[in-house]
């Protein structure tokens, strides 16, 4: 079972450094035009009466909508990043079960970087709009599918040098281990769904399990 899903991205309540009040509120108002609109049927005016600016103001910070989009994608991809690096950093250095804890790892991924508001809006937004502006996710593509896997490459290769894992491309691992996560989830959230605690358990039981056959530690492939 699923529950019902609301489209627009956690915006930080404040703003990250670097990033004014004032384009925070425009990035806030156009993902939310854009969520409800699309990105053909979104306007500069609309977004201005939401974030309470000008639309002078709006160009002043981004040249057209095209680059107020992108800038969008690019803020939830950077959140994205930030909120990947803080859950592997929760890996234990010295893991007693690696099936435990990479189930649990799994699960935490999905909860908070895949199926969080963030990701649900880049799906949806993709869903709507990436065959008609497929540049517009020209960064999401460059990034594997808006999820960097440099962050579980690092684990991969932490573990390989422990020798927990026989893993000869930690790069490939982590796009596979990724591909295995979204396999039985990738239905649900297609059709906009927000899957249940039951089926994120299921999903990371049966991706850990595939996974740890194609990469077992080094002493059970002996």
């Amino acid at each position: 079972m699923t529950t019902a899903q609301t489209c627009s991205p956690a915006i930080p309540a404040a703003p990250p450094r670097g990033l004014s009040t004032k384009r925070l509120s425009i990035l806030t108002a156009a993902t939310e035009v854009f969520c409800r609109e699309g990105f053909s049927g979104a306007c500069i005016d609309e977004i201005a009466v939401e974030a309470s600016v000008s639309r002078q103001t709006i160009y002043n910070h981004y040249r057209d909508k095209e680059a107020l989009f992108v800038a969008i994608v690019e803020d939830i991809m950077a959140r994205t990043g930030a909120g990947l690096s803080a859950i592997v950093s929760t890996f234990p250095a010295s893991p007693s079960d690696i099936d435990g804890e990479l189930e649990a790892f799994a699960i935490r991924l999905v909860r908070n970087c895949l199926c969080n508001h963030d990701g649900r809006f880049l799906r949806k937004l993709l869903q709507s709009e990436g065959e008609r502006y497929p540049h517009l996710f020209e960064a999401w593509r460059r990034k594997g599918s808006g999820l960097p896997v440099d962050a579980i490459s690092g684990l991969f290769l932490r573990l390989k040098t422990t020798r927990l894992l026989d893993i000869e491309d930690v790069d490939l691992a982590a796009r596979q281990f990724l591909a295995l996560i979204n396999a039985d989830l990738q239905v649900t959230t297609l059709f906009g769904g927000i899957p249940t605690e039951e089926d994120i358990g299921s999903a990371a039981r049966n991706a850990v399990k595939t996974f740890l056959r194609a990469y077992p530690s080094p002493a059970d492939r002996a």
